[in-house]
């Protein structure tokens, strides 16, 4: 850091949203607020009831803990830098939020693969699935968890902080590890090539944990009645929706900062690289929360305590 010559990254992304940049200030705030109340409540209900307290709540209250990181390391910066005139991040905040976005997205992948190894050892051993997921064991996957994206994302961000910037131009909403190398007064492609190699080690071990675990989840539930069948589909449901949604806002991000994307409109590829930090924030606590029975029982019992809900009303949600 002590060679940079830019002190700023300009955003020009910003200036593309000219036109309506008091109106996406108010949908960015809105949104944030949103993430911090759902994702604050879900995790509120779940330590506060000591029956939620299974590995898989556990997990689910991880999950609304990193995207509580996640969206607090960019949507407060892009508020700000919106209403500001001039559409700059300095090079300390702009290395701050690359080494939390990718920390966030990371973790984000781990806690999933875990979810789906917890559906897994539910279906297929049901009987040993408390002595499997012990206390300490499910303790043990937690420090897993975050420890393993955050030893290995920062080992290759020690490679980032020795560049030096000669560029200045971000065309993006925030900053991400590949636009700093591609303004590096050096040749920093060995970055861009240790990074593709980092991308597989974060995400090849937890793939091939989730697509084992649907596998053999497949294998046991193809043996089952029609109802258990039914019933096996409804736990994992939540966890499938949340991991095709995130893995859907990921890889567009990747493609789109490694490959030039002309073809799609520069207004909509601005927007579609918020998706991984904006959409599930929102959508897992409403799929965990709603989707999930017990927890649903509670949140009900949180906001109806001193209230009664009409008799269809309850018996319909209860019993879905």
């Amino acid at each position: 850091m002590d060679n940079t010559t830019a002190v700023t990254f300009t955003m020009t992304a910003y200036a593309i949203m000219e036109n309506s940049k008091h109106g996406l200030f108010i949908v960015f705030l809105l949104l944030y607020l949103i993430h911090i109340t759902l994702n604050v409540v879900l995790v509120a209900v779940i330590q506060q009831n000591q029956e939620l307290h299974q590995p898989m709540n556990v997990f689910t209250c991880m999950l609304s803990i990193n995207e509580l990181y996640g969206s607090t390391a960019l949507l407060p910066t892009i508020m700000s830098v919106l209403i500001s005139e001039k559409y700059e991040v300095s090079v300390r905040w702009c290395m701050a939020q690359v080494y939390f976005l990718h920390t966030y997205a990371s973790a984000e992948f781990c806690i999933l693969a875990l979810m789906g190894y917890d559906r897994y050892v539910a279906i297929c051993y049901p009987l040993y699935y408390h002595s499997i997921m012990s206390y300490s064991k499910t303790i043990k996957l937690i420090a897993l968890a975050a420890l393993y994206p955050t030893i290995l994302f920062g080992c290759f961000y020690s490679l980032t902080l020795r560049l030096s910037f000669c560029g200045k131009i971000i065309p993006k909403l925030y900053c991400v590890n590949m636009e700093l190398v591609k303004n590096s007064c050096s040749n920093a492609s060995y970055i861009s090539i240790v990074g593709l190699l980092l991308i597989l080690v974060l995400v090849m071990p937890q793939l091939v944990m989730i697509v084992f675990s649907y596998v053999q989840i497949a294998r046991v539930c193809w043996r089952l009645s029609r109802d258990s069948q039914s019933n096996a589909l409804k736990t994992c449901i939540p966890h499938l929706l949340s991991l095709l949604n995130f893995t859907i806002g990921s890889l567009f991000e990747i493609i789109q900062t490694r490959f030039y994307m002309s073809h799609v409109a520069v207004k909509l590829r601005i927007l579609l690289s918020l998706y991984f930090i904006v959409i599930p924030p929102i959508a897992n606590p409403v799929l965990y929360g709603l989707g999930t029975q017990i927890i649903r029982v509670h949140l009900l019992k949180l906001f109806f305590r001193h209230k009664i809900l009409p008799t269809k009303l309850a018996k319909a949600v209860f019993a879905a």
